[in-house]
C-alpha cells in the first residue's frame, strides 16, 4: 500500500495547490468556515486510507455479494394506482404551468418542480427508499395503465421489437448528458415553456419506447431518469419490486446490478462528469480555455450566445470524458495484478462502485439548491402559475435563507463525497473478495481503486472549497 499512499498523497497535494476560485450552481459563500479547507482534504484522505486498510483487514469474505432480499409485505394494487395517477396529475400541473404561466422561473413551478424536486429531490428519496421512481414516473404509469386496459379489452400488447443489445443503456447516458446540457449550458434554461415542451418531448419519446421494446426493457435501458434513479435507489436498505417491499444490508441492491450492458461506463461518467463541469465552470482554470475557445467560435461567425453555448459544450463533453478517462486508467491498473481479467471486464465489474461516488457529488454539489430553493414549493403549490391564485393558503409563503449556515451547509457536502467514496471502496473491496482467487490479491487490486476514490474526492473537495470571484 505504500505506492498508493504516496500517490493519494500527491494527489491531495496537486488539489490543495489549485486555485480555490470556482463555484458549483447552489453553492454560497464558504470563505467564514471555521475550518480551514486543506484540513478537509487531509483528514477525507486519511478517512479513505483508514477505511481502506479496515476494510482489508476486517472483510476477508464477500458480503453484499451474497445478500438477499427479504420480502416484507406487499403494496395493495390500489394504493399504487393512486400514486401513479397522482404523479400524473402532478406532471400534467407542471407541464400546463410550463406553457400557462408566468414565464418568470421562480414564478412558475415548473423549473423548481424539475430541477430541485425531481433532479435533487427524487435522488435523496430514492436511497432511503429505494426505487421510488418505479411508481412516480408518468411515463411509466401512462403506459402500465394504456397495456392494462389493452390487456381488459383482450387485446394484450406486446413489444413489436426486442431491444438492440449494442444500445445498452447509452440511450440513458445521452439522456442525461442532454439534461445536464440544458441545465448547464443552454442560455433559455429556466424559461418555463421551453422546460414545458421538453419534457412533454422527453414523455412522448419514453412512450414510444416502451411501446417499441417493452415497458421495463426501456425503463431500465433506455429511459435516462429510470436508469439513473434506479441505481440510487439500490443504495437504500429497501427494495421496491412489483407490488412488495423487501429490506436488504445497505448497499447490497448494487452488486446484483447488470453492468455487462454497453453504456453502463459512460452512463456513470456522465453523471459525475457534469457534476465537475458545473463546479468548475465558474472558476479560472475553466476560464483559460474557455475564453479563447469562445473567441475562436465568434471568430468562426457565430454570434455571443451560440459561441458561449458551443464553448461550454465542448467543456461539458470534455470533463465527462476526463473523468471516465480516470477511471478507465485506475481499472488498467487493476488488471496488472493478476488473474484472467482483461481491462474492460474489470471496467463492467467495478462501474457500480461508481454509484455512490455519483450521488455523493450531487448531494454536495445541490444541496444549498435543496434546503433553499426547496422551500419555495410552500408558495408555489398554492401558485403554480404564477397569476395570483393562493389554492392553498401559503401564496405568501418565503424562502428563510437563514435556515441553515454556510458552514452546516459545507459540512453536510464534504459528508456526502466522504461518505460516498467510503461506500465505492466498500463495493470495490468486496466485489475483488468475489472474483479474484485469493483475499491478498484482491486487497492489492484495490490499491488503483484507492487511488481513483481519493482522486475524487480530492476534485470534489476543490469543488466545494473554491471561492466564487
Amino acid at each position: 500500500m505504500p505506492a498508493a499512499a504516496s500517490l493519494a498523497a500527491a494527489l491531495l497535494l496537486l488539489a490543495a495547490a489549485l486555485p480555490a476560485n470556482a463555484e458549483a450552481h447552489g453553492l454560497v459563500g464558504r470563505t467564514d468556515l471555521p475550518i480551514p479547507q486543506w484540513l478537509f482534504a487531509w483528514v477525507a484522505a486519511i478517512v479513505l486510507i483508514v477505511s481502506f486498510a479496515a476494510l482489508s483487514l476486517l472483510w476477508p469474505q464477500p458480503r453484499l455479494e451474497r445478500a438477499q432480499p427479504r420480502r416484507r409485505f406487499a403494496v395493495p394494487l390500489p394504493l399504487r394506482a393512486l400514486v401513479s395517477a397522482l404523479a400524473v396529475g402532478v406532471f400534467a400541473v407542471v407541464v400546463y404551468a410550463g406553457f400557462a404561466g408566468t414565464e418568470v422561473a421562480t414564478a412558475n413551478i415548473a423549473p423548481t418542480a424539475i430541477y430541485v424536486v425531481v433532479w435533487v429531490g427524487v435522488p435523496i428519496v430514492s436511497v432511503v427508499l429505494g426505487d421510488v421512481w418505479r411508481v412516480l414516473s408518468p411515463w411509466r404509469s401512462v403506459a402500465r395503465g394504456i397495456a392494462w386496459v389493452a390487456a381488459a379489452a383482450g387485446r394484450p400488447l406486446r413489444a413489436p421489437f426486442a431491444y438492440p443489445r449494442r444500445l445498452g443503456r447509452w440511450p440513458a447516458a445521452l439522456g442525461i448528458l442532454a439534461f445536464a446540457w440544458l441545465e448547464l449550458v443552454y442560455v433559455d434554461r429556466d424559461v418555463p415553456s421551453t422546460l414545458a415542451a421538453l419534457t412533454l418531448a422527453y414523455a412522448l419519446i419514453q412512450l414510444a419506447g416502451m411501446g417499441l421494446f417493452g415497458i421495463e426493457t426501456w425503463r431500465t435501458r433506455g429511459d435516462a431518469f429510470g436508469v439513473l434513479f434506479d441505481l440510487f435507489g439500490r443504495i437504500a436498505p429497501v427494495e421496491l419490486k412489483d407490488g412488495v417491499v423487501s429490506t436488504r444490508p445497505l448497499l447490497a441492491g448494487l452488486p446484483r446490478f447488470d453492468a455487462a450492458l454497453p453504456g453502463t461506463v459512460g452512463l456513470l461518467a456522465v453523471m459525475i462528469g457534469t457534476t465537475t463541469f458545473d463546479g468548475a465552470s465558474n472558476g479560472e482554470v475553466w476560464r483559460t480555455f474557455a475564453d479563447p475557445l469562445g473567441d475562436l467560435f465568434r471568430d468562426l461567425g457565430f454570434g455571443p450566445t451560440v459561441a458561449a453555448e458551443l464553448t461550454g459544450t465542448v467543456g461539458l463533453v470534455a470533463t465527462v470524458v476526463l473523468v471516465g478517462a480516470f477511471y478507465w486508467l485506475g481499472i488498467a491498473g487493476m488488471q496488472t495484478v493478476g488473474g484472467d481479467h482483461s481491462t474492460p471486464e474489470l471496467a463492467r465489474r467495478f462501474v457500480h462502485t461508481l454509484v455512490p461516488i455519483a450521488f455523493g457529488y450531487l448531494l454536495a454539489h445541490y444541496f444549498s439548491l435543496l434546503a433553499f430553493q426547496g422551500q419555495a414549493l410552500a408558495y408555489l403549490v398554492s401558485d403554480p402559475l404564477g397569476d395570483g391564485s393562493d389554492l392553498f393558503g401559503t401564496a405568501n409563503a418565503t424562502v428563510d435563507y437563514t435556515l441553515l449556515s454556510t458552514s452546516a451547509i459545507w459540512y453536510v457536502q464534504v459528508a456526502a463525497l466522504v461518505v460516498g467514496h467510503v461506500a465505492g471502496l466498500m463495493l470495490a473491496h468486496d466485489r475483488a473478495l468475489a472474483i479474484y482467487r485469493d483475499a491478498r490479491e484482491a486487497v492489492r487490486s484495490q490499491y488503483w481503486m484507492l487511488v481513483v476514490m481519493v482522486g475524487f474526492t480530492c476534485l470534489g473537495l476543490w469543488l466545494l472549497s473554491a471561492v466564487g470571484t
